[in-house]
This record gives C-alpha cells, structure tokens and sequence, in this order.
C-alpha cells in the first residue's frame, strides 16, 4: 500500500508546506480521535471521483466505527455533499440525521483542514451512537475539548508547526492524563489519572481551580535546576513538552493551548507518569556504562601484561629465541587489547571490524624488521562482528599478515599485502564471511604443510575452526602466497546499530 506521502504527490496539487501540514496533522490525530471517542478519516479531492481516504485512526478510548480499512476508498453519493459543503464553504458541517452501518447508528460530521485560508482536505469524524450513555464529567471535557481542536483545524490555528507531534519515547497520550486550563492558567478540569500523576510528585489534594504553575513551583521548590520549557508549558501558553521530576517521580507533560479567532481561551495538558520508563532507562544507561568500564579496563590491563612482557624481553639478548617469543605475545596482546578498546568506545557488543583491521595492518607493518617498504591495502568490508567473533578474527589476521611480512615480504624486496572481505548468507540464511589475504612476495616454502608449521599457523587453525570455518593456503598468480578462510558469524543481537 503507497504511504500518505506518495497518495498525496499522486492525487493533489498540493503544495510541498501544504502537505507537510496534512503530516503534521495526521502525526497528532491520535489526540482528536481519543478525546472524541470516534474514528477519524482524511480525504482529500480526487477530481471527478470524489473525496479518496488518504488516512484513518480509531480511538483508544471507546468503540470504533470501521473495523476494515477504509485508506483508498471513495466516497459515495450521501457522503460526498457533506464534503463538499464543509470544504467549499471552510465550516465544520454535521449530518442531520445519524447512518446506520452494519445497525450500528453512526453520528458523521465533516470538519475543513484549513491553512492559510484555504481548504486543503476533509477531516471527518465518526461516533458510534450505539455506545453512548449519559456521558461522565470526563467525556464530556473530552468532548469539549475535541470540538475545541476542531473548530482551530476548521480555522487554520491547528497543527502548529512548532508542537512535538509526539512519537519521542514517554510522550502523554490521552489516557495517561488530562488537565484543562482556563486562559489564567487555572485549573477547570483534571482526569482521575491525571491528579495521579501529580500526587506522584508529591502534591496533597486537589488541583481544581488551582494556578496550576504554582502548583507545580511549589513541588520543585527545594528540587535542581529545572527544565526552561517548564513554565510555558505549565501555563499552557505554548504547545511545547517538558518533563517534571519531584521525590523519585517523573512526570511528561504537553502542553496545547486553545485558542478562538487567533486568541488564545486556554490550553490542553497531557500528563504521563513516567517514572518507572525513566527508572528503566536509567538501569539500562548504567548497565551500558558499566559494560563499557569493563572493557576498558581489561584493555589497560592487556596493556600492562604487553608492557610486562616488552620489559622482560628487552632482558634478552636480540635475536635469542626467548626474546623473540616474548615479542610476539605481545604483539598478540595487543592484538585483543585493539578489539576491546573499540568495544569500550561505544554501547554496544558489536564492532565495526573494517576500522580494527586496517588499524591491525598499520600498526604491523610499522613495526616490521625488514628494511624494503610494505603497501597494504583493505578491499570489501567486514562489517559488524560481535565481540567474540572480532576477537578471533582479529587475531587470525594479525597472525597471517605478520607471516605474510616476515616469510613472504621479508624474504623478498618489499611488495604489497592485499585483505579482501566480503560478507554472504549460506542456504540456511547463516551469515558468512570470507577473507582472503594475499602478497606478492616469496611465495610457499617447498613442501609446506600447515600441520607441521610454526606456532602462528597453529593458532590460525584453531581460531578459524572456533569460527565454525576452514582455511587454505596457496600459492597466488603471478608470485606470492594466498591465504583464504571462511567464517561462520554469530548473529548481531538486538543491540547492534
């Protein structure tokens, strides 16, 4: 199915800030279809076909009309003079008589979605008539302050441009609470959620037909520095969001002033107890930080143990078979101190593992005890490795570019060192990888044999086979040596970016 943005660009000449009104409308409907207790359907004019439903929303708050999707459809015959009227003539029109649909009898009225005088589409609005009752003090606020947010879109002073539309994680719905003000910033009506909400924060009794920006002052009295929107919001001078935390509690608050003919007559709250997401949150931040401390500092104490081990090296004579072990530990500390200084760089167990390889390849080939210059270059990608994976994968590369250096290159007058990477998926959707690391050196020495080689390819084989993988050496064309393996990744995690 085409999203709004598209049905709009086919269907209407409308301009790209007239559309981007009917966006923002449609971002913050949610609030109209809850206070009205109805279904809400945008149209917008398809020429001689009538009135096309762009959108549709149902309310949280009581029983809706269209249980099937009504995006895509016309309008027929009886619906399409109540459009016509409330669009040509920019007033809200409301049928005189409910419909019955499925005998259900149906209240329709048809509200002008107006921008700078002029119609851009028709908001109609749905109610199912079987369910009401003798509505509560609640819905009929609700109802209240529906016909309100109607009568502002029907006169072009609502969506405003400048009003979070509310997607922003903890953002107060309507049944999370509702307070309205009087244009004084008074208290007239509060939801029983909504005084819950404030009693959260510490206030003892009622809110009606308090100044509720002193009610508010007086919780934050002997609390930190506060949020600079709060004021405006808790006097509903402007349709801003802001967040009041008081004795462990948390509380969103948003603020949509009301207003008549351009003036402003009083404002809508919203308020949403938001105390245990920002407990969770808080938990989650910690965890992240703690997981970060943690790899930081096993990458100092790596450090420490390659710092330890160069220390007892520079003990030995050069070129002795102890010193030359001992370098290469710590070249392979080093190695696994790489991963996890990356892991202690962001917050989740994933790394981006092409910068740790062509960092591995620097620091390698600066190192090298050959005098012929090295050229190194890394094709593909490897992409995102979990923290196990990166590990082994970073010391398998290591191993294979140092022997390429030090029995390829080193036997020969310099050359190049080419790593290729390149991710793909086998027939059960697992994800591999492959990578090949080639140069131009000396090649294989006569009847090499990896079974029966030296203590890097030991550890080579080990790790590829800890990735659930196999390796091959041989040799490359026109000169050189190739070595090929391929892993098998463990899947990212939900934490992965």
């Amino acid at each position: 199915m085409p999203t709004l943005q598209e049905v709009l660009r086919v269907a209407t000449d409308l301009e790209p800030s007239e559309t981007e009104w009917l966006h923002l409308l449609v971002g913050d409907w949610q609030l109209i279809a809850d206070l009205s207790f109805a279904d809400l359907v945008l149209w917008v004019p398809a020429g001689m076909e009538g009135w096309l439903a762009v959108a549709h929303v149902r309310p949280t708050t009581g029983q809706m009309v269209f249980f099937e999707d009504v995006v895509g459809r016309r309008t027929h015959r009886g619906r399409q003079s109540l459009l016509d009227q409330a669009y040509l003539d920019r007033r809200i029109v409301r049928q005189k008589d409910p419909i019955f649909r499925d005998d259900m009898p149906v209240r329709e009225e048809a509200i002008p979605v107006v921008r700078n005088g002029r119609s851009l589409a028709v908001l109609t609005r749905h109610t199912n008539l079987a369910a009401m009752r003798t509505p509560s003090r609640l819905e009929l606020t609700y109802q209240s302050l529906a016909d309100a947010l109607a009568r502002m879109i029907a006169a072009g002073e609502f969506p405003n441009v400048s009003a979070p539309t509310g997607q922003r994680r903890g953002a107060p719905r309507v049944g999370d609470g509702v307070i309205r003000l009087d244009v004084n910033g008074v208290v007239s009506y509060a939801s029983p959620n909504a005084l819950s909400a404030i009693h959260r924060l510490g206030h003892v009794g009622d809110v009606l037909d308090e100044l509720f920006a002193k009610v508010v002052a007086d919780l934050l009295r002997d609390e930190s520095p506060v949020d600079e929107s709060l004021a405006v919001v808790v006097t509903g001078r402007a349709p801003w969001r802001t967040e009041v935390s008081s004795r462990g509690a948390s509380v969103s608050m948003r603020a949509i002033p009301l207003t008549e003919g351009g003036q402003r007559v009083g404002a809508l709250l919203l308020l949403r107890d938001v105390s245990e997401l920002r407990r969770r949150e808080l938990e989650l931040i910690t965890k992240d930080a703690t997981i970060r401390e943690i790899h930081h500092r096993v990458k100092n104490n790596l450090q420490t143990v390659a710092a330890l081990l160069r220390l007892q090296a520079r003990r030995l004579p050069a070129g002795e078979a102890g010193r030359v072990a001992l370098e290469e530990a710590v070249r392979r500390v080093g190695v696994i101190a790489l991963v996890h200084e990356t892991l202690s760089q962001g917050f989740s167990e994933t790394v981006n593992f092409d910068d740790i390889a062509v960092r591995g390849l620097q620091a390698i080939t600066e190192v090298a005890k050959i005098e012929h210059p090295i050229r190194t270059s890394v094709e593909g990608s490897f992409g995102l490795l979990r923290a196990e994976d990166a590990t082994a994968m970073a010391m398998i590369l290591s191993e294979l570019v140092q022997n390429a250096v030090e029995h390829g290159l080193g036997e020969s007058e310099g050359g190049t060192i080419t790593v290729h990477a390149e991710r793909s998926a086998d027939e059960s959707g697992e994800e591999l990888l492959t990578v090949t690391i080639t140069d131009d050196g000396a090649g294989l020495p006569d009847g090499f044999s990896p079974g029966r080689s030296g203590l890097g390819t030991q550890i080579v084989q080990s790790l590829v086979q800890d990735l659930r993988g196999r390796i091959v050496w041989k040799a490359a064309v026109p000169r050189g040596t190739e070595a090929r393996f391929v892993a098998r990744l463990r899947p990212l995690g939900r934490d992965a970016p």
